[in-house]
């Protein structure tokens, strides 16, 4: 990640490393950018959806004990969420770089859609 100067108030930018290791770590809530129909398809376990179409900060959860980390599809759209929020006055703020496609690259866990049954199931890539 990059570490956010107080002075300039920039975006970090996370690995899928990193976020995964705070996410177990209980340390943040990811917060998942998408339309309603990408994330059903697919997403992250646990992430929470705030699409970027209806995206307000003050609709957002308080960071007290937990940093927010967004993500989109490639980082396009939630760089631009989190540059909101940073207009908005919020402190720290972060996101996916690379968005979801990163964290599939980087083999990763994620819920998507069974073919066979309908109905959803994990990936673990690699495991």
């Amino acid at each position: 990640m990059t570490d956010t100067d107080p002075q300039t108030a920039t975006v970090e930018n996370w690995t899928p490393e990193q976020l995964k290791t705070a996410f177990d770590a209980g340390e943040v809530a990811i917060i998942d950018v998408r339309t309603p129909q990408e994330f059903s398809f697919e997403h992250i376990h646990g992430a929470l959806l705030a699409p970027l179409a209806t995206f307000e900060p003050r609709h957002l959860p308080a960071q007290e004990g937990k940093r927010l980390v967004f993500h989109c599809g490639s980082g396009v759209r939630s760089r631009k969420v989190a540059e909101a929020c940073l207009a908005a006055g919020m402190r720290p703020v972060a996101h996916l770089d690379g968005g979801f496609a990163a964290w599939k690259t980087a083999n990763m866990p994620y819920v998507t859609i069974d073919p066979a049954t309908g109905g959803m199931k994990t990936v673990t890539p690699g495991g």
